[in-house]
C-alpha cells in the first residue's frame, strides 16, 4: 500500500513529506486510515536522535486514531468502518510470561514499537502515525468507545496510558493522596485521571503561576516546590507522586514528601538522574520507581474509563505541515497541553 507521511531524514533535518509502502495485509492484520495523530515529546526526541538510537528516515507518531479500511482473512474483532486506535507498540512475541499476562510493553524479547523499530517478520523499519495509513496486527488494535471525541482521543494512546498505568499499578482510588510533578502533556492527563479515580490531587510546580490551570484540570491543590516552608509542611503527605518532567532534574527534594511506603514514579525523563541520598528511602521505606506504558488490555481499560468519566486531553489541532513549528513550540512549553495533527490536511 503506497502512502505518504512526514519524515525526518537526519537528526538535523526538518520533517518533510515522505512517500513509502505499507506492507500487504497478513491474515491477522488490520489496515486503517489515520484521522488524527497526537504529537508526543518523545517524537521530538527521536526525530532529533536525542536518545542515540534513532534510525533514519523516521516517521514519528504513536498516538493514532482512525477507521478500519481493510481486514485480513483471520481478523475477528474488527470490521471495515470501525473507529480504532493504535498506541506505542504494534507487536510482541505473544509467548513470554509478560505477554501472556497482558504486559506486552514488558515483552522479554522487546515489543515492536510503532516507529523506529523493526517488523518482527520482515525486519523492515516501522513507520508511525504521521502518515495517512497504517497496517497493524489485530492484537495491537484498540477500539475507540463511541463516547470519546475522535479528534481529542489520540493523546490517550501515550500520554493517557503512561499516566494511567502507574495509577492503577499503585492502586490509586478514593482517599489516595497523589502528587503530580509537571503540568504538560503527561502531567495534565495524570491530574485528570487521578481525580477521576477519586484521589486527592496536588500539582507540584516551581511557581504559583499554574494554580488556576491545575485547579481547572481537577487538582485540589498546588504546592510550590521552590517554597521551602511549604515543602517542609508537606512532608510525608503523599502516597504516590507521578513525575512527568521530560528532562534531567533533581528528584531528591520530592522524596521527603512521600509517606511511609510511598512511591515516586518517573514517567517523563529517559536518561540519567542526579545522585540520590539513601536516607529518605531507608528511614521512610520510600521507593523511587519507573513506569512505561501499559499493556493492550490496560490501554483498552483506560479508553473505556475515559469514556465513562468523560476524560479527554486538552488539545490544539494543527495541520501536518505545521509539525516543525509545533516541535519548536513544544520545546518552549508553548502548548496547552497536547498537539494533535488533523491528518485530513495531509494529501
Amino acid at each position: 500500500m503506497l502512502t505518504i507521511g512526514y519524515a525526518a531524514q537526519t537528526a538535523k533535518s526538518p520533517l518533510a513529506p515522505f512517500n513509502f509502502e505499507r506492507r500487504a495485509l497478513r491474515p491477522n492484520d488490520v489496515a486503517m486510515e489515520i484521522l488524527y495523530c497526537g504529537v508526543c515529546h518523545s517524537d521530538l526526541h527521536q526525530a532529533r536522535d536525542d536518545w542515540g538510537f534513532s534510525t533514519f528516515p523516521i516517521v514519528p507518531g504513536h498516538e493514532i486514531v482512525g477507521r478500519v479500511t481493510e481486514i485480513g482473512s483471520a481478523v475477528k474483532r474488527y470490521k471495515v468502518g470501525d473507529a480504532v486506535a493504535v498506541g506505542c507498540m504494534v507487536d510482541s512475541c505473544q509467548e513470554c510470561d509478560q505477554c501472556r499476562k497482558g504486559e506486552e510493553q514488558l515483552c522479554r524479547q522487546a515489543n515492536t514499537q510503532t516507529y523506529n523499530s523493526r517488523d518482527r517478520i520482515t525486519k523492515a523499519p516501522t513507520y508511525g502515525g504521521y502518515s495517512k495509513h497504517l497496517v497493524v496486527r489485530e492484537e495491537f488494535v484498540l477500539r475507540v468507545p463511541d463516547a470519546l471525541d475522535l479528534a481529542k482521543a489520540a493523546p490517550l494512546l501515550c500520554a493517557g496510558i503512561t499516566t494511567y498505568s502507574p495509577l492503577r499499578t499503585w492502586n490509586v482510588g478514593p482517599g489516595s493522596r497523589v502528587g503530580v510533578i509537571g503540568l504538560g502533556g503527561l502531567g495534565h492527563m495524570a491530574v485528570k485521571l487521578a481525580a477521576g479515580m477519586g484521589a486527592q490531587v496536588t500539582v507540584l510546580s516551581r511557581s504559583p503561576d499554574k494554580e488556576a490551570d491545575a485547579l481547572a484540570l481537577g487538582a485540589d491543590n498546588l504546592l510550590v516546590s521552590s517554597d521551602k516552608e511549604a515543602m517542609k509542611k508537606a512532608a510525608s503527605s503523599f502516597d504516590l507522586i507521578i513525575d512527568t518532567v521530560p528532562v534531567r532534574h533533581d528528584v531528591s527534594p520530592y522524596m521527603a514528601l512521600l509517606d511511609v511506603d510511598g512511591t515516586l514514579v518517573i514517567v517523563g525523563q529517559i536518561g540519567p538522574i542526579d545522585q540520590q541520598l539513601t536516607l529518605p528511602f531507608v528511614l521512610g521505606r520510600r521507593r523511587l520507581a519507573g513506569s512505561p506504558i501499559g499493556g493492550i488490555a490496560e490501554t483498552q481499560e483506560m479508553l473505556d474509563f475515559c469514556a465513562r468519566k468523560n476524560i479527554l486531553p486538552d488539545c490544539e489541532m494543527i495541520r501536518m505541515d505545521e509539525i516543525n513549528e509545533a516541535f519548536e513550540r513544544m520545546e518552549r512549553s508553548d502548548v496547552r497541553y497536547r498537539f494533535v495533527i488533523d491528518m485530513a490536511s495531509l494529501s
